[in-house]
């Protein structure tokens, strides 16, 4: 019983019971944006109804507990039978479920499908991000499959599946399937071509054996695996199913699991192959070509993911300081906390109406925009994951102590937020990536201009940033060294393209002043005191 002097006021009630997608303006915006208008209703409905899915009492009780009991190894059996199992909480089952019944795997052969799946990510990763790992693997191994006709004609339909079945067996058996991915040794990290593990053929055709380790495995406990491994003629593709069509476990042994600093409630494992059968996908010593279109899809579910942790985390701080009060008002209504609360609004804006461009791209699927997701992909991985935990951080801060309490859910938001930029080829790599498109692809360049040139005369400052990327861009001298600050410069000058043409006007006005203009500091809550931060903030507000 509470005591006489225990009385609750001046606490906020919980972000519960609201629609996640419709509340959030910028992604709804971009969505009707990019849709043909006999899709609307159809897309919108869908995505409000996971919205309010996902913003129920229900489904975060399961984010949390998923969270909070995260996956365990069982190596034996009671008997001491090899088994290789990672059992999780119930949760986590019930959140996968849902996932993949939303269509997050099904992006191939559904009308504006990477767009609705776009949203639908960044949606759903607001709930648990963890069970977006197994989502995105799954959803990334098509293009990579497409690559051997009888592997896709097989594999596709069950992967494109809006069924879930978490049972380990063989996969004609199955309604639905998933697929994880393992790349990295312990000797190489992004070094791919520096793998070890050597694929020796059968006689069967297309038929190889397995020998050696992955350093990660992502979703080990997935139907089927595309791993890189060395062939007679050098790296290539290979896909490892669980279960074998006769039933027996594929050789599959899984050393630990990764304890991780986030994404808890996702499975990273440490696995050896010992004579584990696998079969080739692509031409032999064609491996990075071969899964480049996984890599490049993750990469692009990794700007979504990003995208939903600096929404939840925007949503989480206006909500709080829009019924908190102190200093005799509200604290949304204080210049101070406006202006960081604008400010992160900004950048999760931006990243959401670059997220759902490139997801549009997509579904273009023409030659222009697939030159546009070469420089743009690259550029925004490196760019909007960086700004993540960034966010996260300022936006727990607004909760003030509030924020560094676990029952907040905002320091879950904090350990996830560094993930995304070291997942899929962290910083270093993404840069890199972007000089090799600029030196190996003019069409790329290319189109990045014809995409940020149609807002130019719209804002002075952002006209002042094409012209200065553009001089850059003319000396090449050292730029490897200068990489970072170039991917950096592109994926801004894109944002600020996009909301001058898209966002309201006091958004993109902010948006340039501060991150295009230097009229802003290097901490959130620097911008221009003139600017019309409340709209900016009541445009942010987790209202629908």
């Amino acid at each position: 019983m509470a005591g006489s002097t225990h009385s609750v006021t001046n606490q906020v009630p919980p972000l519960v019971g609201y629609d996640v997608f419709s509340a959030d303006r910028a992604l709804a915006a971009a969505v009707e944006r990019h849709l043909e208008p006999e899709l609307r209703e159809e897309v919108l409905g869908e995505l409000s109804a996971l919205g309010r899915t996902s913003g129920s009492a229900q489904v975060q009780e399961w984010g949390a507990q998923a969270n909070e009991n995260p996956p365990r190894l069982r190596t034996h059996d009671r008997y001491g039978h090899r088994v290789d199992e990672v059992e999780f909480h119930p949760a986590w089952h019930r959140l996968l479920g849902k996932g993949v019944s939303a269509g997050m795997t099904a992006a191939w052969g559904r009308p504006a499908g990477h767009l609705r799946r776009a949203a639908a990510f960044v949606v759903w990763t607001q709930v648990e991000a963890g069970n977006g790992c197994p989502l995105s693997m799954t959803h990334a191994a098509v293009p990579a499959l497409r690559a051997e006709a009888d592997l896709a004609a097989e594999w596709e339909p069950r992967l494109t599946s809006m069924v879930y079945d978490r049972e380990l067996r063989p996969a004609h058996l199955k309604a639905g399937a998933l697929f994880g991915m393992g790349m990295t040794e312990k000797q190489g990290g992004s070094d791919v071509r520096a793998n070890t593990t050597s694929a020796r053929p059968l006689a069967e055709d297309g038929a190889y054996e397995l020998t050696g380790h992955k350093w990660f495995c992502s979703a080990p406990m997935s139907d089927g695996f595309l791993v890189l491994a060395q062939a007679p003629e050098g790296l290539t593709c290979f896909l490892v199913p669980r279960v074998l069509p006769d039933g027996t476990r594929n050789v599959f042994l899984i050393q630990r699991l990764k304890d991780k600093l986030g994404n808890r409630s996702n499975a990273s494992a440490e696995v050896e192959f010992d004579g584990t059968w696998a079969r080739r996908v692509g031409e032999e010593g064609r491996g990075v070509r071969t899964i480049i279109e996984m890599v490049a899809a993750t990469r692009l579910d990794c700007v979504l993911g990003s995208a939903g942790l600096m929404r939840q985390a925007v949503a989480q701080a206006v909500h709080h300081c829009a019924y908190r009060e102190a200093f005799g008002g509200k604290l949304v209504d204080k210049p101070l906390m406006r202006n960081v609360l604008a400010d992160l609004a900004l950048e999760s804006e931006a990243a959401t109406t670059l997220a759902l461009r490139l997801a549009a791209a997509y579904d273009d699927g023409g030659e222009q925009e697939r030159a546009l997701l070469r420089i743009a992909v690259p550029a925004a991985k490196y760019w909007v994951t960086k700004r993540c935990p960034a966010v996260a951080v300022e936006a727990a801060e607004c909760l003030g102590g509030n924020g560094y309490v676990e029952e907040s859910g905002m320091p879950r938001l904090v350990r996830e937020s560094p993930l995304n930029s070291i997942w899929e080829g962290a910083g270093n790599v993404q840069a890199l990536d972007v000089l090799r498109a600029l030196q190996r692809e003019p069409g790329a360049l290319d189109a990045y201009l014809r995409e940020v040139g149609q807002a130019r005369g719209a804002d002075h400052r952002l006209d002042g940033a094409i012209k200065n990327l553009l001089t850059e861009l003319a000396d090449l001298e050292g730029v490897e060294g200068r990489a970072r600050r170039l991917a950096e410069r592109l994926a801004l000058v894109l944002q600020g393209s996009l909301l001058v043409r898209f966002a309201p006007p006091q958004v993109a006005d902010a948006f340039c002043a501060a991150r295009l203009g230097g009229d802003g500091g290097a901490v959130f809550g620097t911008l221009p005191h003139t600017l019309d931060l409340a709209s900016v903030v009541e445009r942010a507000r987790p209202v629908s």
